[in-house]
């Protein structure tokens, strides 16, 4: 601030402002009242700007935010900047108001360059911090995107996975053949959702199940009346978006978690909820040890969440439920 006032002053005297407009002002309060004017430009801008980030109805916008915020300032500025040369001019050298004239134009024009100077470094600072920002989410988001597509392909071609599965594929083909076949198409076609989609930030509703579908049929294949699960989703959601296989993560996560037997079976309900949540909830029933349990699905689902739509996924857990509602996104 007092490298920009000093050269502005030295500017005036090179320019020999004082002798062609004829202002009688002594060099310091010359050069004072610019570093003041400055200073004070400088300082409503700094003490204004919290008050615009924390308002929601600023942050709607990022440009209406930025003009109405230089708008502001460039008010206060004329108002301050009046102020001081009322006072320097009028109060302590005793001019006229006619004397005041050039110079307060002479100040005026100096001040509203001065503003606008400190906007313009100021909005290429903001967005210099929001592209970072959003250069961060980015490389976040694919980061947990890899962690979490490598979470799929492991949990699906894990031993437990296809030695469950090929253990019912046996037993199928020593009695029905044509279910076997059945079974086969199905295994396929988990694999192949996830072979299409592994790399897709969000799926709609239909897509997913399309997927899902095939996946509760091998479930139900293995645990037979140990397990029932029932989706609820009307057809007017199948256009909304959420994250790809999070419905699958869901309920491998109840099923990993729970015991699910004839005499206690395990009842997950999907369906669609006030808000616009699709939510998976289970009866809790927890085994006493889990294997290999580190949670990283249901967290890698809230992350992602979270960085793709900047929404919440939200988890509850009761005495008798667990339940984790999913925000059904759509996209702009």
């Amino acid at each position: 601030m007092l490298a920009l006032s000093f050269y502005t002053y030295l500017s005036t005297v090179f320019c020999e402002v004082y002798k062609y407009f004829k202002i009688p002002i002594e060099w310091y309060y010359a050069a004072g009242t610019i570093v003041l004017v400055t200073l004070l430009i400088w300082e409503t801008g700094r003490l204004m700007e919290p008050y615009f980030i924390k308002k929601t109805f600023f942050n709607k916008s990022k440009i209406r935010r930025l003009v109405i915020f230089f708008g502001t300032n460039t008010v206060t500025t004329i108002i301050t900047t009046v102020f001081v040369v009322m006072v320097v001019s009028m109060l302590l050298h005793n001019f006229n108001f006619a004397q005041t004239v050039i110079p307060l134009k002479l100040i005026l024009i100096y001040a509203l360059l001065a503003n606008l100077l400190f906007h313009l470094v100021n909005a290429i600072f903001f967005y210099f911090k929001e592209y970072e920002k959003k250069w961060k989410e980015a490389e976040e988001l694919k980061r947990i995107t890899t962690q979490a597509e490598l979470q799929l392909v492991k949990s699906q071609i894990n031993p437990h996975f296809l030695f469950n599965n090929l253990n019912v594929l046996s037993a199928l083909v020593m009695k029905n053949n044509g279910e076997a076949n059945k079974f086969i198409e199905e295994f396929c076609k988990v694999y192949r959702y996830i072979l299409n989609n592994q790399d897709k930030e969000l799926v709609n509703i239909k897509t997913e199940l399309e997927f899902i579908k095939p996946y509760i049929f091998l479930l139900e294949k293995r645990f037979v009346t140990g397990l029932s699960i029932s989706i609820n989703i009307p057809e007017k959601y199948n256009e909304k978006f959420i994250i790809p296989a999070s419905l699958q993560m869901l309920i491998e996560n109840a099923i990993k978690h729970n015991v699910a037997t004839t005499v206690k079976p395990l009842h997950i309900i999907v369906e669609i909820k006030e808000m616009n949540n699709l939510v998976v909830s289970n009866n809790l029933q927890l085994r006493e040890f889990v294997e290999n349990s580190t949670e990283i699905g249901l967290k890698n689902i809230i992350k992602r969440y979270f960085l793709v739509s900047g929404t919440e996924v939200i988890v509850n857990k009761t005495t008798t439920d667990f339940t984790v509602s999913l925000p059904l996104l759509s996209l702009n």
